[in-house]
């Protein structure tokens, strides 16, 4: 296990075995994966956690484990993730991504750790520019977007290539930042 990440109340880490049945939990709630295909097998949970794994230690950043550093109870996950999807026109990129238990919403969580995962993903690796998307219905996260700073781009909706086009989650809206937006942001917090 590897903390990569500390925020005020967070630790974003890589995953680990114990991880595993939490995390199963998590993707068996029927409020988190609602705007999910559907739940997750422990097959496609282990399969999940040794990606995101591989792809720390490949790229430098990943979907972490993020966990309550008061009591290190994993809630989920919160980072980075590359993507590239033939036929979509704005990939290859790097999402930011958040799944908590459902306990764990209202309380700023993804927004604290969200927060700090740009801030790496821009100075710790470089990037320049960072997505996130969601299904059009999802507003819970297009919120949390917004409070990042992330502006949505109106003319880059697209439909899930892992998704038939009929399927009613099909459609996603797409917000982008960049290096210098989130600079800009972060300053005018602090300003207010």
């Amino acid at each position: 296990m590897v903390i990569v990440i500390e925020t005020e109340r967070l630790l974003l880490r890589t995953w680990q075995e114990s991880d595993e049945l939490p995390y199963l939990r998590i993707n068996q709630d029927p409020k988190v994966i609602e705007f999910l295909p559907g739940s997750l097998t422990m097959e496609q949970v282990r399969e999940f956690m040794s990606h995101e794994n591989e792809q720390y230690y490949t790229k430098g950043y990943t979907l972490w484990a993020a966990c309550l550093k008061e009591t290190q109870e994993l809630i989920g996950f919160i980072g980075l993730d590359y993507t590239d999807w033939p036929g979509v026109d704005f990939t290859p990129f790097v999402d930011i991504g958040w799944r908590l238990g459902t306990q764990y919403w209202g309380k700023g969580y993804a927004t604290e750790g969200a927060r700090a995962v740009l801030n790496f993903g821009f100075n710790t690796c470089g990037l320049d520019q960072i997505v996130a998307y969601t299904a059009h219905a999802n507003i819970r996260s297009m919120r949390v977007m917004e409070k990042l700073g992330m502006k949505l781009d109106s003319k880059a909706d697209f439909a899930h290539p892992s998704l038939p086009a009929d399927h009613p989650l099909s459609r996603h809206v797409l917000y982008r930042l960049s290096k210098e937006e989130f600079e800009k942001f972060s300053l005018s917090r602090y300003i207010l």
